[in-house]
């Protein structure tokens, strides 16, 4: 596992050990970005179920300002903070040991607005469409931010979520994609 393109481009990414976290492959990773991106400047990221902090520090790497990385995971919580490390990033990220509900409801009493939201939580407890309406209901997307679902490609998702619109959908192998954006 790599950062992909960026500041940080070719720099490695330690992975979540043992067998509980499934990482992004680099190609879905690489696809993501190409859809939303693939730089930015400025903004916050969110990275929901994070696993090794992949998807976040990618962002970091193509000039998002900051991201805030949630596991549940103690093994996927210090692989995340090995990786900031390693990377230098620990000025422009924040990581918690909570549950996505948890976090959810913390970072909208803070007020705070994302850029983007990566969601990518285990393909067999997805709770995807909740999370899409608690997102909505807590106003945490910027007016031009995207929520990145990563799911089965078995799993369906809703054309809209109250004010949210999938906008894209694209599959990879077993993995599927789907952006939401406000409408």
């Amino acid at each position: 596992m790599r950062v992909v393109s960026g500041a940080l481009k070719g720099r490695a990414l330690k992975s979540v050990p043992g067998k509980t976290t499934r990482p992004t492959t680099d190609k879905v990773k690489e696809a993501i970005f190409n859809m939303i991106g693939p730089y930015f400047e400025g903004g916050l990221a969110l990275d929901l179920f994070a696993g090794s902090g992949s998807l976040g520090i990618e962002a970091l790497s193509r000039g998002i300002e900051c991201s805030i990385f949630i596991d549940k995971d103690m093994k996927a919580i210090q692989t995340i903070r090995e990786n900031l490390e390693n990377l230098k990033l620990n000025d422009c990220s924040e990581v918690y040991r909570t549950s996505a509900d948890q976090a959810l409801k913390a970072v909208s009493k803070r007020g705070l607005k994302f850029r983007i939201i990566f969601l990518d939580p285990p393909y067999k407890k997805q709770k995807l469409e909740s999370i899409l309406k608690v997102i909505h209901e807590q106003s945490l997307l910027s007016t031009d931010g995207v929520v990145v679902c990563e799911h089965s490609y078995e799993v369906t998702l809703p054309d809209q979520v109250l004010s949210l619109a999938k906008t894209k959908s694209e599959r990879y192998g077993i993995t599927s994609v789907s952006l939401y954006q406000n409408v």
